[in-house]
């Protein structure tokens, strides 16, 4: 999987659960800024799993998209 199809993922959800287009979403855009709060990473996470077909167990705070596409790409290897 490669840091751009993570990325992507990350991108439809969001703007599928937010008022925001996927060219909105950027690398540096908080989660907190595209209007998604804990309760909705809750269930964008659960959403990545499905469509990555991953698991995904947040051990450390992520703010921004690009944090979270390195994470995932971290706990991929």
């Amino acid at each position: 999987m490669t840091e751009q199809e993570v990325f992507n993922a990350i991108a439809e959800i969001v703007a599928d659960r937010t008022d925001c287009s996927v060219e909105d979403v950027k690398s540096e855009s908080t989660f907190r800024d595209l209007g998604i709060d804990s309760l909705d990473t809750v269930e964008v996470l659960m959403e990545l799993e499905d469509k990555l077909g991953i698991s995904i167990e947040l051990d450390k705070k992520i703010e921004t998209v690009g944090d979270l596409v390195s994470f995932i790409l971290s706990k991929e290897n």
